[in-house]
């Protein structure tokens, strides 16, 4: 459904002396199979929209190559179009149109008749909790009716590749979890390819049959939720010692199970793999040593810990420290043509 190779987005930032060139997106390749749903993982500003846009058209690659539904994106992009489901990160509604004139306009571009596009658009509104908002306009709409909106859209005209930027971002947790089925049943029911960008860890690890790490432009990482967990050296073994003077003692116990060991206050950290097995002689050796425990903790990798593994950082830190904007409207001058 999707493969690329060596794809290059470069913006120009500054002006005069201060001007420089950033590279967005630098050097991606993918390969996305038929019914996969893929999530697309990385902080604001790592290339996930920029990344999103190229295979989408919206934006011309600098360098590289992308086949999207067995389309080019360059020289075939219409057909490109055509083919596909798109929900942007903005959202692409009318504000002064009502929702139902939206949607039916929306279908009878892809080719559906006026009533096969009222017929399906009613139906989706009814699976994405938006009953009675038909003649409604998006600017008397909440945040998360306007999103769910934006994704009726996307969906109208039953596109077997859909892509879909941050859809749950502004979503309240029902309206959310909701979605997430949806999204299963595109798969499930329809067969469709779902390629979805997120900076939410649970969204990605819940959805996807595969994840894809962005980071500074470039994959860091294509696998399983489970298998790239699996990357990470062990379970966190977390103790809290009754008795801070014996702090020192159940560092040393642990120590000899776990990769590295911390210590914060009462708290003793270590990785250690497989720790199920591990931890009941553990406990034994430390009650053997007179080592009293308020709690003990044991938590599997997460995907900010492989984040963390694979950059030195949390995807949380990340998307407070970068600087690359990933957005083409904050950097104006994309090397690439825009559409």
């Amino acid at each position: 459904m999707i493969h690329a190779r060596g794809l290059v987005q470069t913006f120009h930032t500054g002006r005069g002396k201060q001007k420089r060139e950033v590279r967005a997106v630098d050097g991606v390749d993918l390969d996305i199979a038929e019914g996969e749903v893929v999530g697309f993982l990385g902080p604001n500003g790592a290339g996930k929209t920029t990344t999103l846009r190229m295979l989408t058209t919206l934006l011309r690659p600098t360098a590289g190559t992308a086949v999207v539904n067995g389309y080019d994106v360059v020289t075939e992009s219409v057909m490109v179009r055509r083919s596909i489901g798109y929900v942007s990160q903005a959202g692409g509604t009318f504000s002064q149109a009502q929702a139902g004139d939206e949607v039916v306009d929306h279908g009878m571009l892809y080719g559906l008749s006026r009533a096969e596009a009222t017929r399906r658009g009613k139906a989706l509104f009814e699976d994405l909790q938006l009953d009675g908002l038909w003649e409604r306009m998006p600017k008397n709409m909440s945040g998360g009716q306007k999103r769910r909106l934006d994704i009726v859209m996307g969906l109208v005209h039953e596109p077997t590749l859909v892509f879909l930027d941050e859809p749950t971002t502004g979503l309240d947790p029902q309206a959310r979890a909701n979605l997430w089925e949806h999204i299963r049943r595109l798969r499930s029911e329809r067969g469709a390819t779902v390629f979805l960008t997120t900076h939410y860890l649970d969204e990605a690890d819940e959805l996807s049959d595969r994840i894809l790490v962005i980071d500074n432009g470039r994959i860091v990482a294509a696998d399983t939720s489970d298998n790239l967990k699996a990357q990470v050296s062990g379970d966190l073994v977390d103790l809290e010692v009754a008795d801070g003077s014996m702090v020192a003692v159940s560092a040393e116990k642990l120590g000899r199970i776990a990769t590295t060991v911390e210590t914060d206050g009462r708290h003793v950290r270590g990785r250690v793999q497989r720790a199920g097995r591990q931890v009941p002689g553990l406990l034994r050796d430390l009650e053997t040593s007179g080592v009293a425990l308020d709690s003990i903790e044991v938590i599997r990798p997460t995907l900010d810990d492989v984040f963390l593994a694979l950059t030195g950082r949390s995807l949380r830190d990340a998307e407070t420290e970068t600087e690359q904007a990933d957005d083409p409207a904050d950097t104006p001058t994309p090397t690439g043509a825009q559409r």
